[in-house]
């Protein structure tokens, strides 16, 4: 026979998120960026796909909109340790963007307005995982969050996701972005820590 002892209710049940490790959740939006935002001019933006073999595939900032969007509510990790949950976009998959991209290619290293860059695995940007993102809760996406469009990675830490968008570059082989040439991660699993080289 078991022994209950009175008032015993078991384990007090969070009511926290699950985050990832070291993460704290913010219910604002924090605003980091390397350096000045750039203010684009929709008439001469443009998203370019580039192959490791050098053709190229053009979007305007017209035929970006014209494309078929996607809204995802994803979680969103930074580096800088706050987490902010259930965010939701509007943008164009990368599926489709690559839907008649012919490559070879195992990297990417995406390019923003700017001059900012960062590496990711190309097959981290397909199957569903990565959009060119240009609304944010159901608004224009601001400048200070990367407008008139950004990339996101939801499953990475946020400096994948590259504000100011503006292409990415297919390559045989791994190139370090701005932030890992400093030290940061190659590949940025907030579930695994992997902040700076070496974690």
């Amino acid at each position: 026979m078991g022994i209950v002892t009175p008032g015993f209710q078991g384990r007090r049940r969070t009511t926290q998120p699950a985050l990832p490790p070291g993460q704290y959740l913010v219910e604002d939006f924090p605003v980091l960026s390397a350096g000045p935002t750039p203010r684009i001019d929709l008439d001469h933006w443009e998203f370019v796909i580039t192959t490791e073999t050098g053709a190229e595939h053009r979007w305007t900032w017209p035929q970006m909109l014209a494309l078929p969007s996607e809204e995802p509510t994803v979680d969103i990790h930074c580096v800088t340790r706050w987490s902010k949950l259930g965010t939701t976009w509007r943008g164009v998959s990368l599926d489709t963007l690559f839907a008649d991209v012919e490559t070879g290619a195992d990297h990417a290293l995406v390019r923003s307005y700017g001059g900012y860059t960062t590496n990711l695995p190309l097959a981290d940007l397909r199957d569903g995982q990565a959009w060119v993102a240009y609304r944010f809760d159901g608004a224009d996406l601001a400048p200070e969050h990367g407008g008139p469009a950004r990339m996101i990675v939801p499953h990475l830490y946020f400096w994948k996701s590259a504000k100011w968008v503006r292409g990415v570059r297919l390559m045989r082989d791994d190139e370090p972005g701005f932030w890992e040439t400093a030290g940061y991660h190659d590949y940025g699993d907030p579930w695994r820590e992997q902040r700076y080289q070496g974690d």
